[in-house]
């Protein structure tokens, strides 16, 4: 649905494509090496499967999430911490000759299991000296999970930062790369600059690599060996790698056209291969975001079309909803009725260009009325300084280098009547779904996995693994509050922060959209409560506010899952008086993202309180529920019936997910191109 365009001059293609030229054409690097072998056995999605293979594979993907796992890495861990005296003792000299003994088995290929626990060891034991972190037990056997592939579900304030650095260790000792991968660019710096004391101990190198990057310094951040990054920037250079080696399918054509100069494939590029990906946030990026299309794109303006989207707006305007056309709120669908194709044949009869075959004329329409029925602002998007900016649903975030495509963009941005921005042209795309699963080696960790154990597995062939926490959580749930309406709601959660506020606690309150958070900010306002509303700012900002979300009478708005990735630490004698308070007021279509944002109450064994306060004209029953069970349970059961909603919502959504896998693989198998 997203059309992401790199607007920075160093993401564009061209820009890569100068730089290749400046290379030696007969130079041989580490690099070129890397892109040899990568080329050697190139990286690709698992093949489909067909008749009785797709069968048996669809048991195993039933079956295998269901095995049992969290004992045995926890035996593990207690093995790895079985070796810290005897690694403590230690001199630093000894302690970084037994590292390179290590990296040195593990380059050839010759570490076993017993040795990965000695080298997890030796890696908690170089972040004690460099960082002053010690992994804890369970930080341990996250890992160990992480090294086998899976996907460790890990409450949030663990540590997964720390966790990240002992598997990517070990693959950066394997020799060919480990990507670990992060929400938002400031993430990907500000860990690889955390945790570069730990990594540099071990005799390894890391860089990030974030949006402002020219294309050598790209190459250079993705042959360190650990690269810090987003999902996104990955794609992207991927896509963009593949542009500019063209036709090259493998070894021997590189080497071919090394031999008789014909060009310099392995130059041009600043990728050198998917080998290792760890994932932090898994659930976000591979699940939530991994049916997003990534698409290089260019301008391709064309006056008549841009004409053409204005006059769709002005006509849309003229269509009656009750009687030219039908919307159905859960699949986001307008139809046009019978009697709406005659209006809107009527109404484009003497345009001409674009209006002049039926068909095209309400396809437009229904972009329009797309536009204008199911796209809203400060929902959907913002306005910024004249342009449609596109807000995450999932996150509350903005994001101004994505567009939609297939003229929504347009359609959006000739309802608010503003300058169109020209359409594009499709250079190359992939989804994120395919891109991750071209990765020879995948794992991550999150806060919510355990409901999707068994997408994880099915598509990415990673099995979930639920990590206990370090202590046990001591967050209580308080019973939910159920309102009529919206305007009730955020009187009641006013109130409530109010309550809270004087009792001297933070709270944190959870809304979905950027226009929920300011009608609940003009509510606190009038209470007089000081208060700072977070939704899609700088990320840097972002986290910033969110490590101060603990502090003493602390108030803060907040859309879905923003700060994710920073911990709340409570500011001082906030514990006492019971820690942080989390309000949710809006339940999400996924359960997961509403367990993400109570997991921020009580983190590492600390008190906290989670309310929820809904209201039952909310937006996910009329999508997802039908008017006669709204009828029923509104007011006899709505806990029910929120239920029942999400539950829907989230088969859906998966089933969605489905279609974009089998679409991938068959426009693999199809387009040989």
């Amino acid at each position: 649905m997203l059309n992401v365009t790199p607007t920075t001059p160093e993401a564009q293609p061209s820009a890569a494509v100068e730089h290749a030229t400046r290379q030696a054409p007969g130079s041989v690097t580490a690099s070129s090496v890397a892109w040899w072998r990568t080329m050697a056995s190139p990286p690709s999605p698992p093949k489909p499967l067909r008749g009785l293979d797709y069968g048996w594979d669809q048991v195993v993907s039933r079956a295998v999430p269901l095995i049992p796992r969290t004992r045995r890495y926890l035996r593990r861990a207690q093995r790895v911490l079985g070796m810290e005296d005897h690694f403590a003792q230690m001199a630093q000299a000894e302690l970084d000759a037994v590292a390179q003994q290590l990296r040195e088995r593990f380059r050839r290929g010759r570490a076993d299991a017993a040795e990965t626990e000695r080298a997890f060891a030796v890696v908690r034991e170089l972040a004690w000296r460099s960082i002053g972190l010690r992994a804890y037990p369970v930080q341990v056997a996250a890992a160990c999970a992480i090294d086998d592939g899976c996907i460790a579900e890990v409450a949030t304030g663990e540590g997964k930062t720390l966790i990240a650095t002992m598997p990517a260790v070990v693959a950066g000792w394997r020799g060919r790369g480990c990507h670990v991968f992060t929400s938002n660019d400031y993430l990907a710096s500000r860990d690889a600059d955390t945790m570069r004391p730990v990594y540099e101990a071990a005799g390894l190198s890391v860089a990030s690599v974030t949006g402002e990057l020219d294309p050598p310094a790209r190459r250079d951040a993705y042959h360190s060996d650990i690269t810090y990054l987003t999902a996104k920037e990955a794609a992207a250079d991927f896509l963009r790698d593949k542009l500019l080696t063209g036709q090259v399918r493998g070894l021997t054509e590189v080497l071919l056209d090394r031999i008789t100069g014909r060009g310099n494939a392995v130059g041009r590029t600043v990728q050198r291969g998917l080998e290792c990906a760890i994932v932090d946030e898994a659930d976000a990026v591979l699940i939530d975001e991994g049916t997003t299309p990534l698409i290089i794109s260019g301008e391709a303006p064309n006056a008549e079309l841009t004409e053409a989207f204005h006059q769709a707006a002005e006509l849309a305007a003229k269509l009656d909803a009750a009687e030219d056309y039908t919307l159905n709120p859960e699949f986001r669908e307008i139809r046009l009725t019978t009697t709406g194709q005659a209006h809107v044949e009527e109404l484009t009869r003497n345009l001409g260009g674009r209006w002049e075959g039926i068909r095209r004329s309400e396809e437009l329409i229904v972009q329009a009325l797309t536009a204008r029925e199911l796209f809203l602002k400060d929902k959907q998007y913002v306005l910024q300084d004249g342009k449609v900016v596109i807000v995450d649903e999932s996150t509350g975030r903005l994001m101004p280098d994505r567009t939609w495509r297939e003229g929504l963009h347009q359609a959006v941005e000739a309802k608010e009547g503003l300058e169109l921005s020209p359409p594009k042209d499709t250079l190359a795309r992939i989804s994120f779904q395919r891109f991750f699963r071209s990765y020879r080696k995948l794992s991550g960790m999150t806060g919510t996995a355990w409901e999707e154990r068994a997408e994880f597995f099915g598509i990415f062939r990673c099995p979930v693994v639920r990590i206990p926490t370090h202590r046990p959580p001591a967050r209580v749930l308080e019973k939910p509050v159920y309102l009529p309406d919206a305007a009730e709601r955020w009187q009641r959660v006013a109130q409530e922060t109010k309550r809270l506020h004087e009792q001297g606690r933070p709270v944190l309150i959870g809304t979905k959209s950027v226009g929920s958070s300011e009608a609940l900010a003009r509510e606190l306002q009038q209470l007089g409560l000081p208060h700072v509303v977070l939704n899609a700012v700088r990320h840097a900002e972002e986290a910033e506010i969110v490590k101060q979300a603990g502090q003493p009478r602390a108030i803060t708005v907040a859309t879905n899952m923003a700060g994710r990735g920073t911990d709340i630490e409570l500011g001082p004698g906030v514990k006492d008086k019971g820690g942080l308070a989390v309000i949710v007021t809006e339940l999400n279509e996924s359960g997961r993202i509403d367990r993400q944002l109570i997991g921020r109450a009580a983190r590492q064994g600390d008190p906290g309180t989670a309310l929820t306060i809904m209201s039952t004209d909310d937006e996910l029953l009329e999508r997802y529920t039908l008017r006669p069970v709204r009828a029923t349970l509104r007011d006899n059961n709505p806990g029910l019936l929120f239920a029942l909603a999400q539950r829907r919502s989230q088969a859906r959504a998966r089933s969605q997910r489905k279609g974009v896998l089998q679409r991938d693989q068959w426009l693999a198998e199809s387009l040989g191109f």
